[in-house]
């Protein structure tokens, strides 16, 4: 980027924090006065931050930090918060089951790893926290698009060409829909190598206080049975860790067990 483009990403900031300390907010000629900026400079600073919704302009003219700002910061809050009460649970659960365990959140059409423990003895997978990987072939992306209606699945699987990352992914849009709503009702995803060659998945949600799906929790193995029996000793691990985190973030058991 550019000398002038760094300087302007640098004023945007500025204007960012003097707005946050300022509860009944700022005229533009206040703000070009406090940033010694010109009246054109300000504009356009505030022409951007305004359309993407950064920023707020009220009637009286006063600028304020927008609701963008504020979701923003709300979802970095609300992710230290699950990590923080889901760690001690996601390491009972590594114990318990001697695989990787993962936490992931959905971000647009690709899930992002905010969580994951593992042993030495664990299958190697590609995951680490903070990498993002597609909705349409993991266990946890088929969780996290099980919070979203039957229209908002289709526009995602529809927005672009789903890869094939092994010959087992599926592709078609319409397949996946019908995967999407069984998730939706047994509460459990599965991945069998559609992501990666050798790894077998298997995914539960972990709800809110209001009942919805905040995030997904996910264990993996590397035999085609390991998830096979309904009442399997790794499924039950995974659904008890699932539904204590959700009670600790908030939720009523018994939508849990709706989900």
């Amino acid at each position: 980027m550019a000398d002038s483009g760094l300087k302007t990403v640098d004023r945007a900031l500025d204007l960012l924090e003097l707005l946050a300390h300022e509860a009944q907010g700022l005229r533009p000629v206040e703000i070009g006065a406090r940033m010694s900026l010109n009246k054109v400079a300000v504009h356009r600073l505030l022409s951007t931050l305004i359309r993407r919704g950064f920023v707020e302009k009220r009637e009286d003219g006063r600028c304020l930090v927008g609701l963008k700002l504020v979701a923003i910061s709300s979802l970095r809050l609300n992710n230290l918060e699950l990590k923080t009460e889901a760690q001690p649970w996601l390491r009972r659960l590594v114990d318990k089951v001697g695989q990787p365990v993962h936490l992931a959140i959905r971000d647009g059409n690709e899930i992002v790893y905010i969580e994951k423990i593992e042993t030495v003895h664990s299958i190697r997978m590609y995951s680490q926290i903070g990498k993002r990987s597609p909705l349409h072939c993991t266990a946890l992306g088929k969780v996290l698009l099980g919070a979203l209606d039957d229209r908002q699945v289709m526009a995602l699987l529809q927005a672009a060409p789903l890869i094939a990352y092994t010959e087992k992914t599926t592709t078609d849009p319409a397949r996946l829909l019908d995967e999407i709503r069984q998730v939706r009702q047994n509460g459990v995803a599965f991945d069998r190598e559609e992501h990666e060659p050798g790894v077998f998945c298997a995914a539960c949600p972990i709800l809110d206080y209001r009942g919805q799906i905040i995030a997904a929790l996910s264990t993996a193995g590397s035999r085609n049975d390991y998830f096979d029996q309904p009442e399997s000793d790794v499924l039950a691990a995974i659904r008890e860790t699932a539904m204590v985190i959700s009670r600790r973030m908030g939720c009523d058991p018994e939508r849990f067990e709706k989900k």
